[in-house]
């Protein structure tokens, strides 16, 4: 058994998701377990480089984290062979050009998504890599959720017969940073930067829907910006000028009808920060991030509705838990494992710059419906 080394130029981690998902739960998790175990039963190793424009904050986080090599010099990294892959977590207004510099360069690349700003931006990303013949892949994390991966057991199962319709609730209110600070940065509320739900989650609601549910036909959404004004980290009052919530319907190829709310400006009464409801003709299931429980149709209770009577049933206690009969290691960490084997030993993984360019084309779509108030049809994209 040897070991492997591979170098992964990751830009943009001093922000929040790349620190926290991709440095300190992935790459920094996968290198104290021993690296990747391949086919071969060689053990791949990450070594990383981190790269952003603030040496301070970098020098902090690879001191924190145990990373020997960091820079404020992307084309170096990007010139030194030793460096195989390209990963970027930067700001979505920042990622297309950095990554058309790794593809020139040769690098296999791994991103966030959005891809890029529009759709135009995302396909061509998705050209240039497969013209230059290097393996790219999108993070689809919610896919490794706990509770998508039980809800796509039952799916497999046949457990709901005829899928009927899904309904998708996602967000939590976050602070406007006046009398608490916001969770999320200020550049999420401002849309010259890139921000807006709609760019954010309706990218994460293309994978979720095409790859558990069917494929997306057609879009209808509106939009809105609930909180006009917050404060940003420095303590000084903005105006956000982009959507913090967006109502959308999808209509697709399987007759599936999907329902998704995502909101910056909602409080939560659910079981978690996202819930996904299934409904079939033999049963239905409602996923959280790391639950999902069932009610098949033996189970189902018969209300009626009057309303001059106390209301006799517990509803949440007919339902039934799905066991948890795997371990779940996180999402971010799980696909990167995949993608390295992807990179070293040519494994499938399907999740490219293409099904990336789908997400940017649905939140285009879903913006174009609001500002058009109609339906919206989803075409495909050849590239």
């Amino acid at each position: 058994m040897a070991q492997q080394k591979i170098g992964i130029i990751m830009n943009g981690v001093t922000g929040r998701m790349g620190t926290n998902q991709h440095l300190i739960r992935s790459i920094k998790a996968i290198r104290e377990q021993g690296g990747v175990l391949l086919k071969n039963e060689d053990t791949l190793m990450p070594d990383p480089i981190l790269i952003g424009r603030n040496e301070k904050k970098l020098k902090a986080l690879a001191e924190a984290h145990g990373i020997e090599r960091y820079s404020t010099d992307l084309d170096a990294a990007l010139a030194d062979d030793y460096n195989v892959i390209y990963f970027d977590s930067q700001t979505t207004v920042r990622r297309a050009d950095s990554i058309k510099q790794a593809i020139a360069a040769g690098k296999h690349i791994y991103c966030e998504k959005p891809t890029a700003t529009n759709l135009e931006g995302s396909v061509e990303l998705a050209k240039l890599a497969r013209e230059a013949g290097v393996k790219n892949g999108v993070v689809q994390d919610k896919l490794f959720l706990p509770g998508l991966l039980k809800l796509k057991r039952l799916i497999d199962s046949g457990f709901f017969g005829k899928m009927l319709s899904v309904r998708m609730e996602f967000g939590y209110w976050v602070f406007e940073g006046d009398w608490q600070e916001g969770q999320r940065p200020s550049w999420n509320y401002r849309k010259e930067d890139g921000g807006g739900i709609i760019v954010d989650m309706f990218a994460h609601w293309r994978y979720v829907i095409d790859n558990l549910f069917g494929n997306v036909k057609s879009v209808s959404c509106l939009g809105a910006t609930h909180i006009p004004e917050r404060v940003d980290e420095n303590g000084d009052r903005y105006k956000a000028t982009a959507d913090d919530a967006a109502y959308g319907t999808f209509e697709l190829e399987n007759g599936v009808v999907v329902q998704a709310n995502s909101s910056w400006a909602v409080r939560v009464n659910r079981d978690d920060l996202l819930t996904i409801q299934v409904d079939g003709t033999e049963g239905s299931a409602v996923a959280g991030l790391r639950d999902c429980k069932i009610q098949h149709r033996v189970n189902t209770p018969k209300p009626t509705w009057n309303p001059d009577i106390e209301n006799p049933f517990d509803f949440e206690a007919q339902w039934q838990e799905v066991p948890t009969n795997d371990v779940f290691d996180n999402g971010f960490k799980v696909q990167w494992e995949l993608f390295l084997k992807h990179v070293v030993e040519d494994a499938e993984f399907p999740w490219d710059l293409l099904e990336g360019a789908k997400g940017t084309q649905l939140s285009d779509l879903g913006l174009k419906s609001w500002e058009e108030r109609r339906w919206v049809d989803v075409p495909e994209i050849r590239l």
